[in-house]
């Protein structure tokens, strides 16, 4: 590790410790020649698998950059889509794998999308999940609709209503 300050080589580490839940370590140094202190953090670093089989490293913006297209015109902030990449991020680095495949960078961006934005949710899925046809938005949007009517449902027992006819 270089030293920030006099660019010397030899550093020595004064303390290390776990930090962000386990996600990355904290160290402390010192450099050798200058005497300085300094602080490191490491982490993890996430390589994608692309289709071809090539790998590259995880670039938190460059996902932002798919979703933001799926959000163009829509009121999500830019503020919203940096909270969704840190929650794409940190669910990709709790799974534990090193390399993660595009397949699984996509299933960790939907759910978080669905939440923020329903209509760029169905827009990323079209792409993300192939869409051939028009069938394939109404059977998104039926999935959508009768997972709200369950939220509803457990939110508001009540809410169900007796169907005319039925018990009598």
């Amino acid at each position: 590790m270089h030293c920030p300050f006099c660019k010397h080589t030899d550093t020595r580490v004064l303390d290390s410790r776990v930090a962000d839940e386990g996600g990355s370590i904290r160290r402390r140094r010192a450099c050798s020649q200058c005497e300085k202190r300094f602080t490191t953090i490491e982490q993890m670093q996430l390589m994608v698998v692309k289709r071809s089989g090539a790998t590259e490293p995880f670039v938190r913006e460059k996902a932002v950059a798919g979703v933001a297209k799926a959000c163009k015109g829509r009121p999500v902030s830019t503020d919203d889509l940096a909270c969704l990449g840190q929650q794409v991020e940190d669910t990709l680095r709790a799974s534990g794998q090193a390399e993660i495949n595009t397949q699984d960078i996509g299933m960790a961006i939907l759910e978080p999308l669905r939440a923020l934005d329903e209509v760029a949710y169905l827009r990323f899925a079209s792409v993300y999940k192939s869409f051939d046809s028009a069938d394939d938005f109404v059977a998104e949007i039926a999935g959508l609709l009768a997972d709200q009517a369950d939220i509803t449902q457990v939110l508001d027992p009540s809410s169900q209503r007796p169907t005319p006819g039925a018990g009598s």
